[in-house]
C-alpha cells in the first residue's frame, strides 16, 4: 500500500518487494561489472603457482585464452548474484523488522546478526546452482560457455548434488560475511551520523545521506571480505575437484594460505562492489521516497537519530 503522495510505505509487502528488486538490480549489475576480477580471483585460488599476482595473472589469461576469457561466467554473475542480492537485501529488511519487534530486550547487534544470517541462508540456496556453473566455466575453458549448457552438463554428470555440494562451504563463506557486513554497515551509519555529521538523517541532504551509505558500505565490504576469505578458497577448490571434502581442501591449501591466498584481489573486488551495491540500493529507496538504510525501528512512530528510535 502506498501513501497519498504515491510513496511506498515502510514494512508493507510493496516495501519488501521494492527492497528485493533493489537488491537484485544492485547486486546483479555490480557483480557483472567485476567479472574479470572474479575470473582472476578464482584462477588464483585454483592454480596459485600459475596465477601468482594481479597484473601477471591478467597477462597470462589474455595471452593464453584471449581477452574474452576475462568475461567467462558473466551470466552466472548477473543472474546468480542478482537472485542472491534480492533475497539478501529483501529478506534482511523483513527479518530485521520481525526480530526487532520480537526480541525487544536484545541489543541491536544481536538483531543485525540474526537478520543477516537468516536472510543469507535463503540467499545462498538460491545462488548455489549458479555458483556451481560459474566457477567451472571460469576455470575450465572446455567445460561450458555459460548457464545454458552448464546446467544440463552438471545435472547429467552429478545430478542435483552437483549443484549443491558447495552449499555448506558457501554458507561458511557468506554467512560470516553477511553477518559482519550488515552489522558493520549499520554501526558505521549510526557512528557517522552521531559522531561525525552530528545531525539527524532527515536533516541531511540526499547527497549527504548517500555519501554516508557509500562510506559505510566500503567499510562493511572490506571487513567482511577478510572474514570470509578462507571459505571462499574452499568453495573454489571443491567446485574444481581439487578436493572431495572440506577437510581435504583445507589440507591441500594449507591453513595459512586459507587466509592469505587471493585476499588482495578479494578486497579489491568486494570493497567497491559492496559500496556500489549499497549506493544503488539506497538510490532506489530514495527515488521511491524512502529513507536511506541504517537503523533499527522498534515502533512505526519512533523518530530519533536516523529517523528511528535508538535501540539499547
Amino acid at each position: 500500500m502506498s501513501n497519498r503522495r504515491g510513496r511506498v510505505e515502510e514494512f508493507t509487502a510493496e516495501y519488501y518487494g521494492l527492497c528485493a528488486a533493489g537488491g537484485m538490480l544492485s547486486a546483479g549489475a555490480t557483480h557483472l561489472a567485476i567479472t574479470p576480477l572474479d575470473v582472476l580471483k578464482v584462477n588464483m585460488q585454483v592454480n596459485p603457482v600459475k596465477y601468482s599476482g594481479i597484473l601477471s595473472g591478467f597477462s597470462t589469461l589474455c595471452r593464453e585464452e584471449g581477452a574474452s576469457a576475462l568475461w567467462r561466467g558473466w551470466s552466472g554473475k548477473l543472474f546468480g548474484y542478482g537472485v542472491q542480492g534480492g533475497c539478501r537485501f529483501g529478506l534482511y529488511e523483513y527479518f530485521k523488522k520481525i526480530y526487532g519487534d520480537l526480541l525487544v530486550d536484545q541489543s541491536k547487534g544481536v538483531i543485525f546478526f540474526l537478520s543477516s544470517a537468516s536472510a543469507q541462508i535463503f540467499a545462498d540456496v538460491a545462488l548455489c546452482p549458479f555458483e556451481a556453473v560459474k566457477v567451472r566455466v571460469q576455470t575450465q575453458s572446455s567445460f561450458a560457455k555459460g548457464l545454458v549448457d552448464g546446467f544440463p552438463k552438471i545435472y547429467a554428470n552429478e545430478g542435483l548434488y552437483g549443484f549443491y555440494k558447495g552449499l555448506l562451504p558457501l554458507w561458511g563463506r557468506n554467512l560470516p560475511f553477511s553477518m559482519v557486513m550488515f552489522t558493520t554497515f549499520e554501526h558505521s551509519v549510526e557512528m557517522m551520523y552521531r559522531n561525525i555529521i552530528q545531525k539527524r538523517r532527515e536533516d541531511c541532504s540526499k547527497a549527504q545521506q548517500l555519501g554516508v551509505t557509500c562510506l559505510a558500505g566500503y567499510a562493511a565490504g572490506a571487513v567482511g571480505s577478510v572474514i570470509s576469505n578462507p571459505a571462499d578458497n574452499i568453495v573454489s577448490s571443491l567446485y574444481n575437484k581439487k578436493a572431495a571434502t572440506v577437510m581435504q581442501a583445507v589440507k591441500n591449501i594449507g591453513l595459512a594460505n586459507l587466509f592469505t591466498r587471493s585476499l588482495p584481489v578479494r578486497i579489491a573486488i568486494v570493497g567497491p562492489v559492496v559500496t556500489l551495491q549499497w549506493f544503488f540500493y539506497d538510490s532506489i529507496k530514495v527515488l521511491n521516497g524512502l529513507p536511506t538504510s541504517g537503523g533499527l525501528r522498534r515502533h512505526l512512530k519512533d523518530a530519533e537519530l536516523l529517523g528511528y528510535e535508538a535501540a539499547p
